[in-house]
């Protein structure tokens, strides 16, 4: 039987994962993220905390109340950068968070709240925690917490954009600019960014606020590239943390020649837009010139 029940739903994640196994080979790494997640699973428990589910290198957890969540974070990230064994190993998290109404089902939650704490957590980067706004105005007794505004980003199922933040974990704050009111979206740096794309005299225009850009063979995608080597979903482009970043989910690969550069195969990984450039699904370009993508942003 399921309820709606308002929680704060935190993910975290280990920064370079993909890496480490390169580098460490596949025991190895597994056990460092292993410790990784039992660490982060404790502190949770002792925040009042409820570990749902642990995905690869991801681990999704429940808490009761907003400052909850974001003291477990802080604790999180503390213990990444004081831990001698993840130190040694160079091993960091990004850490997303938000509270809202949640409909709660036997042991596991769903719902537009568990959606924006995912996509704060895919915000996020290495050694930092991103939550909403409305999160933090919603904390008690947090005299403690400093935060520092990110702007606003699309969330999936949102019409309009949602107002982020930064939470200062890091004890010496020095080099922290904290920011205490909330920004208009017109404030945002790089909100007059745009990215357009051609596509087979086909061209779309992608701002700091649209919605992300979906490539792939399904008849839903924003562009559709129809050919036997493109994934159903194969990348989205969008504008977060300052720049377009397109995120390749596919099997084959995302080719991307950026400017005068050499031609770079992303697979399951982003890069920032610069410049102009070309995107070839599934192929390199000298082998794919019929379906060639080209940007440019300005």
């Amino acid at each position: 039987m399921s309820q709606t029940q308002s929680l704060s739903i935190l993910f975290a994640d280990v920064s370079g994962s993909t890496k480490l196994f390169e580098l460490r080979g596949d025991v190895e790494a597994r056990r460092l993220i292993s410790a990784v997640l039992d660490a982060l699973s404790g502190i949770a428990g002792r925040h009042g905390g409820k570990v749902i589910k642990t995905i690869g290198d991801e681990i999704m957890c429940t808490f009761p109340g907003a400052l909850n969540g974001v003291l477990a974070a802080v604790d999180m990230q503390k213990r990444m950068a004081h831990d001698p064994l993840f130190v040694k190993e160079n091993l960091a998290i990004r850490v997303g968070l938000h509270h809202g109404e949640t409909l709660v089902e036997a042991n596991d939650v769903f719902g537009d709240a568990v959606n924006t704490a995912a996509r704060m957590g895919s915000t996020a980067k290495r050694e930092q925690i991103v939550t909403t706004a409305s999160t933090v105005r919603g904390l008690t007794n947090s005299g403690s917490i400093k935060t520092r505004s990110l702007g606003a980003i699309r969330v999936s199922g949102k019409l309009d954009p949602i107002e982020i933040v930064d939470v200062i974990w890091q004890e010496d704050l020095s080099n922290v600019t904290t920011v205490q009111r909330a920004i208009r979206l017109d404030d945002i740096p790089g909100s007059g960014a745009k990215l357009s794309i051609r596509y087979r005299g086909r061209v779309i225009e992608i701002s700091a606020t649209s919605q992300p850009c979906t490539l792939g063979r399904d008849a839903n995608s924003t562009i559709v590239v129809d050919n036997e080597w493109v994934s159903r979903n194969h990348a989205t482009i969008e504008y977060k943390r300052g720049y377009f970043t397109i995120t390749d989910r596919s099997t084959n690969g995302t080719f991307v020649r950026i400017g005068d550069d050499d031609e770079m195969r992303l697979h399951r990984d982003e890069i920032h837009f610069r410049k102009a450039g070309t995107i070839s699904l599934g192929q390199s370009v000298s082998n794919n010139t019929d379906n060639v993508l080209y940007f440019q942003c300005s």
